[in-house]
């Protein structure tokens, strides 16, 4: 009997590791054609790497292809190592 419970307590936290695992990583799905907008008048691929850099670890980007980033205060605080802003 203590086994069962044991082995169902293991598998519940399985279960929900594997739960909060998935929420953590940014969908591409939503990160690309965000960074696409985002990144459309410019004229590198640099902005889309970047864009992509931002959005995964922020879950979010601003709307619009310039400013706004009050939107989302993690991407408008996130500095390269100059000091300046790594999101565009």
């Amino acid at each position: 009997m203590k086994v069962v419970i044991a082995l169902l307590i293991f598998l519940a936290c399985l279960v929900l590791s594997s739960t909060v695992a998935q929420s953590s990583t940014a969908d591409p799905t939503f990160c690309d054609p965000k960074c696409a907008v985002r990144c459309s008048k410019a004229s590198s691929d640099l902005c889309l790497k970047y864009c992509g850099i931002c959005c995964e670890k922020c879950h979010c980007v601003p709307s619009g292809t310039y400013g706004h980033m009050g939107e989302c205060p993690c991407y408008r605080d996130m500095k390269n190592r100059k000091g300046g802003h790594k999101c565009p």
